[in-house]
């Protein structure tokens, strides 16, 4: 029980900004799993597609990796799909 107090509470020190920022980097790194999946494309696949390392991209799937809007644009690009919708 002290174990979830604990984790409550730092939980509860994050702040919003932070947890929103963590929530977007998660939810491109699974909507990138899931194109690949789709497109039955190895990490490796798509790291060569990018000119990338494979241990890169093996960090932007974990979701801690901050995002640029150029690296974003990137992937769509080598992915031939949306990451990101806006609603207009």
């Amino acid at each position: 029980m002290v174990h979830n107090q604990l984790f409550r509470q730092c939980l509860a020190a994050i702040p919003e900004e932070q947890k929103a920022e963590f929530e977007l980097s998660f939810r491109i790194a699974e909507r990138i799993s899931e194109i690949l999946k789709m497109k039955n494309l190895t990490q490796k696949d798509f790291a060569n597609q990018l000119h990338k390392r494979e241990s890169e991209i093996s960090k932007w799937m974990t979701g801690r990796h901050n995002f640029t809007m150029q690296t974003i644009a990137k992937i769509e690009i080598a992915l031939g799909c949306k990451l990101i919708s806006i609603a207009h």
